[in-house]
């Protein structure tokens, strides 16, 4: 019997899947932009940019992006702490790529919403 270690997911070895699953949420490529606009932003900036996130789930997506080296973190010895967040290299060099999906995005939105609607409707019970 193989140990739960030795055995591979696909996600854990195809570099798409393993990447993609990672910052592949409603939230990771929102922060990034709000990063790479701002350059240099704190935790509850960030809050401000993306309204609707909960700081549960703000702080869940740094750390992702943090330990995939997309952000780094700088703390500040003071009182209140002080943190921001920044675009790494590889963090910027992702954000032409986030750009060529949101202008694809913006000129096909119509079309896959109507296949979708048309799909919809031909497939109801």
């Amino acid at each position: 019997m193989k140990k739960k270690e030795d055995s591979n997911s696909i996600i854990e070895i195809c570099p798409v899947r393993n990447v993609v699953a990672r910052f592949g949420n409603k939230w990771a490529i929102l922060v990034l932009l709000d990063i790479d606009k701002a350059g240099i932003v704190r935790f509850n900036e960030l809050g401000r940019l993306i309204p609707d996130i909960s700081t549960r789930v703000l702080s869940g997506t740094l750390k992702t992006l943090e330990a995939d080296g997309l952000i780094s973190r700088k703390i500040y010895a003071q009182v209140p702490p002080k943190v921001e967040y920044s675009l790494t290299d590889t963090g910027k060099s992702l954000i032409p790529l986030i750009m060529q999906l949101t202008e694809w995005a913006l000129s096909n939105m119509k079309s896959v919403m109507k296949h979708r609607a048309d799909y919809e409707s031909s497939h109801e019970s």
